[in-house]
């Protein structure tokens, strides 16, 4: 109950100021130059790590720069490249549908609908992409560390990215969400950890439910 009571009574959006100004500009942590290459990166780092796939992506894009080249190979041919990420049987088959299916860079969509109808993309990855992309976000960003930091913070409760999405979406107007996921998986990342979160020197400390509990 204090968790509801939380969400309805907390000015969310300007108790999230600080977070916001903290990540303001900060690029994601996939180093990508273009849409093509994010798109690609962002399928290939499920359940893997953003430093892994920063690691090995710049050989796989020498061999193939483009959607176009990409549609040419088979997904053997691409195992010499990613054969060190997790799932890499089921990437590689998917990379190469996608890109028979998108054809060229040009035509890679940026809303929910096209995108997560392509092999290897759900709704975080789509979103990812369209943020990155700088299309109208129709979501929120929910990765493992959103997942973890916002029923610490209060903002939302539940387990799935489903329901902390739709809680985030309902709370936050439209216009911010862009920053809001960012925001918030940079706040996991490098603040609220798994274990032995940093919270005195958290921007969220002061309304977040977790630390107020810690004091």
């Amino acid at each position: 109950m204090a968790k509801e009571k939380s969400r309805r009574t907390i000015d969310w959006l300007q108790a999230l100021k600080p977070l916001f100004k903290k990540y303001s500009g900060r690029k994601h942590p996939l180093q990508h130059q273009n849409c093509y290459q994010l798109t690609v990166m962002v399928i290939l780092s499920a359940r893997d790590s953003d430093r892994n796939i920063n690691a090995l992506a710049p050989a796989l894009f020498q061999k193939y720069p483009s959607i176009k080249a990409l549609a040419a190979a088979k997904p053997e041919d691409l195992y010499p490249f990613i054969g060190k990420i997790t799932n890499f049987v089921n990437k590689a088959a998917w990379l190469v549908t996608l890109a028979k299916t998108v054809k060229d860079d040009k035509s890679i969509p940026t809303t929910m609908e096209r995108l997560i109808a392509l092999p290897g993309i759900g709704r975080k990855s789509a979103n990812v992409i369209i943020s990155e992309s700088g299309g109208e976000m129709e979501g929120v960003i929910v990765d493992l560390h959103v997942l973890r930091v916002v029923p610490r913070l209060g903002i939302a409760i539940g387990t799935t990215p489903e329901k902390i999405e739709k809680q985030l979406m309902e709370t936050i107007p439209q216009k911010y969400w862009r920053e809001l996921g960012m925001s918030l998986t940079f706040l996991g990342r490098e603040i609220c950890r798994p274990t032995n979160p940093h919270c005195p020197e958290c921007p969220m400390n002061p309304v977040c439910e977790y630390y107020g509990k810690q004091k």
